[in-house]
């Protein structure tokens, strides 16, 4: 089973992400098409030093906080019980190993770009995160937790967005110049982190669908109707949300050509 808060973290990180990744996508695309290439994180243009490599440190800050809260504040520190490893928080060692390989991105990525020790091409950090996107559909797909019945399908269709979160970040290493692979990357991250909102507001909060309720740690339906209704409900959320990111993808592509157009100066300080 899992919490509100345990939602919301990652959710909150995957949403600023992906709408940055967006936004960063379409500004360097109608800034300079024909030099256009495919980053796996975006720098905060006009600035140098820390605040350009802002992106990587939300990442990285932000999923050493998510694994200190998993691995330190929920366990309690009781790791072990009677020399064995404790069943009671396996769940949380779960998602504490996901957000490590989200930590470990983050600091290879700082490495690559303020240091000359580790001097990655933007190719090779697509396959780790790739990689790390590729641990967290794992984590939801083969859960010790074993989700069923309505929570399940949350996680099923939340596993469905991790899987075009990894394919499009392993393209974007082999399609470097593609304009639509870096674009879906950023959607695939954004509705990710919508879906993370979803579920925590919908399962563990007050948007529970009529007919099922929150038991014993566990949601259970009324009958298997209701279950269905609630399947079709969320079937609905989830295209709602991809309604919003696509119409907030072309807002932000009409707003950005109409005022970065053919800015080559702005290009050039985005790669």
């Amino acid at each position: 089973m899992g919490s509100f808060i345990g939602h919301i973290l990652p959710g909150t990180l995957f949403l600023l992400v992906g709408a940055w990744h967006i936004w960063g996508s379409v500004v360097r695309y109608v800034s300079n098409p024909n030099t256009f290439r495919v980053q796996v994180w975006n720098p905060v243009p006009g600035f140098d030093g820390r605040f350009k490599l802002l992106e990587l440190y939300v990442i990285s800050i932000g999923a050493f906080v998510d694994l200190c809260v998993e691995l330190l504040l929920a366990t309690h520190l009781r790791f072990f019980v009677g020399g064995a490893l404790n069943t009671t928080y396996f769940n949380n060692f779960e998602h504490s190993g996901m957000l490590l390989m989200f930590f470990m991105y983050g600091v290879i990525a700082l490495l690559s770009e303020k240091t000359r020790y580790l001097p990655l091409p933007n190719g090779a950090l697509c396959l780790i995160a790739a990689t790390a996107f590729c641990a967290e559909y794992l984590l939801f797909y083969f859960h010790s937790t074993t989700h069923k019945g309505l929570e399940g399908y949350y996680h099923v269709l939340l596993a469905f967005l991790i899987g075009l979160c990894i394919i499009s970040s392993a393209a974007g290493a082999l399609l470097p110049t593609s304009f639509p692979v870096d674009l879906c990357n950023g959607i695939a991250i954004t509705l990710q982190g919508i879906w993370f909102y979803q579920t925590a507001f919908v399962l563990y909060g007050p948007m529970l669908p009529s007919g099922c309720r929150l038991m014993d740690s566990n949601i259970t339906c009324h009958s298997k109707q209701s279950e269905v209704r609630a399947e079709l409900l969320a079937n609905s959320q989830l295209f709602v949300a991809v309604l919003f990111v696509l119409v907030g993808t072309v807002v932000s592509y009409g707003f950005a050509d109409s005022r970065y157009r053919n800015c080559e100066d702005l290009a050039i300080s985005s790669g």
